[in-house]
């Protein structure tokens, strides 16, 4: 009904937020099932009022709320959380016991990235592009796939064939599975943790992939890669997509993306073979790129297109192709 001015009221942004939901489950639903997807986002905090981030995984759903600082203090959060858990159940038809709420708030400089957030422990097997990949959607913020990087991952398993392929911060080993399935002649995956070498080495077995061309390596990277540089052994092809910030009893000292990329990138290129390419990403939000630290490299920014559509929010990851000059 109009008002007298004869302007139409404002719609209700719980009724926007539900209409977006449905629509863009619609959408994304189709696009998924073209692509080979059974994970994927449909809500990215499209709408300012409700900032949440509504991920499918398969039959479940992964809600995160990012709460703003002035609802925190208002004491809104938790009303407009139950608004946003029935609408989800009702539009996604999926029962409350199936989708797994967490909220991401800002964190102290210097917070473990992965610090567990529950012990639900349900696991569940997803499908990425062909692949298989376990996820686990209640005890850490980050479930084990990054779906921001599934573009980048389809670029490293195409260029694969034949070629030596380093993981360097792998996480759970989700662009090893993808060289390994593109035919790399050997893998090479490197992180600090052994709970994600442990869930790397599942992940390749569970595409058939476990076997002794795909080395796991539990290190700290940096000094790792820099040990490395006598070596003989020369990648052809290199993923790095380190944390912001790192810190552990493990390791010396700590990580500071931006501080610390220049010798990062220095002790890659270091093991990097003549004409071999190298990704490389982060996700710290104001990051700059040290010219002089990919010096004898060709450099291709490929953000924001490395990005996936479902993503709408596009200062998600910078990611780099950089490739070494052939001698």
């Amino acid at each position: 009904m109009a008002t007298p001015q004869g302007k139409h009221p404002p719609e209700n942004p719980a009724g926007m937020f539900e209409n977006r939901l449905r629509k863009n489950a619609r959408h994304f639903r189709k696009w998924a099932r073209a692509r080979g997807l059974t994970c994927f986002r449909i809500y990215d905090r499209d709408i300012p009022e409700y900032p949440y981030a509504v991920d499918i995984y398969g039959e479940r759903v992964h809600l995160v709320e990012y709460p703003r600082r002035r609802a925190l203090q208002s004491g809104t959060v938790e009303g407009q959380r139950e608004e946003v858990l029935a609408s989800v159940a009702e539009v996604l038809e999926v029962s409350p016991e199936h989708i797994y709420v967490k909220t991401h708030t800002p964190q102290p400089w210097g917070r473990k990235q992965y610090e567990r957030v529950g012990h639900d422990s349900e696991r569940l097997v997803v499908e990425e592009q062909g692949l298989k990949f376990w996820v686990n959607l209640g005890d850490y913020l980050d479930t084990g796939l990054f779906m921001d990087h599934r573009l980048t991952r389809a670029r490293v398993r195409e260029e694969a064939q034949g070629k030596r392929f380093l993981n360097l911060f792998a996480y759970t080993g989700a662009f090893t599975v993808y060289a390994a399935a593109g035919g790399a002649a050997r893998t090479v995956t490197v992180d600090l943790s052994n709970t994600y070498l442990d869930w790397a080495e599942e992940n390749l077995a569970l595409n058939g992939l476990a076997d002794a061309r795909h080395s796991l390596v539990r290190a700290d990277v940096l000094p790792w890669l820099e040990a490395q540089a006598d070596e003989p052994d020369r990648y052809e092809l290199i993923v790095c997509d380190p944390p912001s910030f790192s810190t552990s009893k493990r390791m010396s000292g700590s990580f500071n993306v931006q501080r610390d990329h220049p010798r990062l990138l220095a002790a890659i290129r270091a093991v990097l073979a003549p004409g071999g390419v190298l990704y490389f990403s982060n996700n710290f939000q104001g990051f700059t790129l040290n010219p002089s630290a990919a010096r004898d490299l060709a450099v291709e920014e490929l953000t924001p297109a490395s990005i996936p559509e479902d993503f709408q929010r596009k200062e998600i990851h910078r990611c780099w192709r950089m490739v070494r000059a052939p001698r």
